[in-house]
């Protein structure tokens, strides 16, 4: 009776050591993230994000807007049935093998123009005519925080969420056209664009 007792005790000891020890991955939180083949979406996979049902239909790249000597403006390119975008790196800094839902992210252009910073990821900037912008480093008054994925409004498909650190609010990243007719990405209190996500080496950019 008593070694029962003592084995009860070690297994209750053992079970609150995993508890107390084990760190609390949010990757848990959401279901994993899939691209358009079904397969799961790799963290620190390069894929293209394609944009459905925004106001010109394109994919992402990069543009030289205002006074920039350099491309450093995220945008939506005008040439989709050509051009399936620049391929982005999907990370997050957990220590898990595929992107889940809500898990907070990085995101970063695989390749970038040479006069571009490096590494070439995505930051929000605030206190612009658009409102808070997406660009590469470079600017001050940025917004700190992270990106995240999550459902939209349509099965199987995706939108890309900014999560400002500072006021603890999410803004959907969606689409802001300026005087030129350049797509810019913004963060929006309204439905932002609406994406899936296809393996970078599937596509000839």
């Amino acid at each position: 009776m008593e070694s029962s007792t003592i084995t009860s005790a070690s297994t209750l000891l053992t079970l609150f050591l995993l508890c107390a020890f084990t760190p609390h991955l949010p990757s848990a939180s959401g279901d994993v993230v899939t691209d358009r083949d079904g397969d799961a979406i790799r963290n620190s996979g390069t894929y293209h994000i394609l944009s459905l049902f925004g106001v010109r239909d394109g994919d992402i790249e990069l543009a030289t807007t205002e006074n920039e000597t350099c491309p450093l403006t995220v945008v939506q390119s005008r040439t989709s049935q050509i051009f399936r975008g620049l391929p982005i790196r999907i990370s997050s800094p957990y220590r898990v093998a595929y992107i889940t839902e809500g898990l907070i992210l990085s995101l970063a252009f695989a390749s970038s123009p040479s006069c571009a910073p490096t590494p070439p990821k995505w930051i929000v900037v605030q206190d612009l005519p658009e409102g808070q912008s997406v660009k590469l480093p470079g600017y001050r008054s940025t917004v700190s925080g992270w990106f995240k994925i999550e459902k939209s409004s349509l099965e199987y498909l995706y939108k890309v969420v900014f999560y400002a650190r500072a006021s603890n609010t999410c803004g959907d990243i969606g689409i802001s056209v300026d005087d030129e007719g350049t797509s810019r990405l913004v963060v929006t209190d309204d439905e932002g664009i609406i994406v899936e996500f296809m393996k970078a080496s599937l596509v000839a950019a």
